[in-house]
């Protein structure tokens, strides 16, 4: 494993994790239940965490579940040995008596993880958010609960959500490439959707219901430590991402959201987003931006992310380095992440925290930004 960011706020970060005991059918997996399970990561001083432990980052089980779904040659033991296999935060810290965060609920991709993008949601918990980040089983490598055995993912789910394969493939080429106003790239992408993407559109109501489970668990068991007056923020990687966007078109009780390099699922016709969201892409899929930064009547933001692939995003980038390169793009890992945390602060503190009217951050070499008021 490779060398974790360190965060850079004026907190030191918390964790703990939660299991729901609300159950419902899985629709996935017929006469079973489906359990849904989160992790919190929230704010505390740096004096009280003197003397803990850092907290693992990957357990066994989650490790397995990484190297079968990517079918790597992993040995957990070594591994860890050669590595740093702990996150820059600690199990249960003592919270801030009487002191309260805004939210933030991070959604990981599919067949990632509820960790698969911790660096980021450890980062802003160090500037003050308290970040729930939810497990969707069967749909992550590994899907952890504090209470029972964990369930690894459906393999069979992501081929599945790629049928036809080949052509597939092909349609998104072709789509990545394409040239045109935002409304020709719009239909085209809806004209993609209604070919390949049933699938994923049909899953949408179901992670909406794992995150509104964990949410009203949290609202019963966490909310001495979370501000709601100021309403929620949603961030996501990949279909993460697209449930940001999806729960933000619905739900007046999320005020703002951020999509990490993830196509917009599910067909939204004329419809015109009214909260301040933010799309973030590697220039191969700048085309998914179309949607959010053309029909909206709060302001909208674009960075693209030079050098990066999809996969780049999540924290594979710095915890397995030399099996991802190939998938993670060619830009520096420390840079993507310092990139990446300065995009979604600057956000969320305009947003979410109203500390100022503009998102303050600058096109470089790194990234392109653009404000659509």
């Amino acid at each position: 494993m490779g060398s974790n960011p360190k965060p850079g706020g004026k907190y030191a970060v918390g964790t703990t994790t939660f299991t729901s005991k609300e159950e419902r059918d899985e629709v996935l997996n017929p006469g079973t239940k489906r359990r849904i399970s989160a992790r919190v990561y929230y704010p505390v001083t740096k004096d009280s965490v003197q003397g803990l432990k850092k907290t693992m980052y990957m357990s066994r089980d989650m490790f397995k579940g990484i190297k079968d779904a990517f079918k790597l040659p992993l040995d957990y033991d070594k591994e860890t040995a050669a590595g740093n296999n702990v996150s820059e935060c600690y199990k249960d810290a003592p919270r801030i008596a009487g002191e309260k965060f805004p939210l933030i609920i991070f959604n990981h991709g599919y067949q990632s993880f509820r960790e698969g993008n911790s660096f980021l949601c450890i980062e802003l918990a160090s500037h003050g958010y308290v970040v729930m980040t939810v497990g969707h089983p069967l749909e992550g490598v590994c899907t952890e609960y504090d209470d029972a055995a964990p369930t690894f993912g459906d393999k069979k789910l992501l081929k599945i959500a790629n049928s036809p394969m080949i052509p597939n493939l092909i349609a998104l080429n072709k789509l990545s490439k394409m040239k045109g106003t935002d409304e020709e790239l719009i239909e085209a992408i809806d004209r993609y959707q209604e070919k390949f993407g049933g699938f994923l559109i049909k899953r949408l109501p179901e992670w909406e219901k794992d995150i509104y489970t964990a949410l009203d668990h949290a609202k019963q068991n966490t909310d001495a430590m979370i501000d709601f007056g100021k309403g929620i923020g949603l961030a996501g990687h990949s279909l993460g991402g697209a449930l940001a966007y999806y729960l933000c078109m619905k739900d007046p009780q999320f005020k703002c959201g951020a999509n990490i390099d993830g196509m917009l699922f599910g067909m939204y016709n004329d419809q015109v987003l009214d909260k301040p969201f933010l799309m973030i892409v590697c220039e191969e899929h700048e085309v998914l931006a179309a949607r959010v930064i053309s029909r909206h009547s709060a302001p909208a933001y674009k960075a693209v992310f030079r050098g990066m692939k999809h996969v780049g995003f999540s924290d594979m980038k710095h915890a397995m380095p030399k099996f991802m390169s190939g998938m993670a793009g060619r830009l520096d890992a420390d840079l993507m992440h310092e990139k990446l945390c300065r995009c979604h602060l600057a956000f969320f503190d305009a947003h979410l925290k109203e500390l100022s009217g503009t998102v303050d951050v600058k096109s470089d070499d790194v990234i392109r930004f653009q404000i659509f008021d």
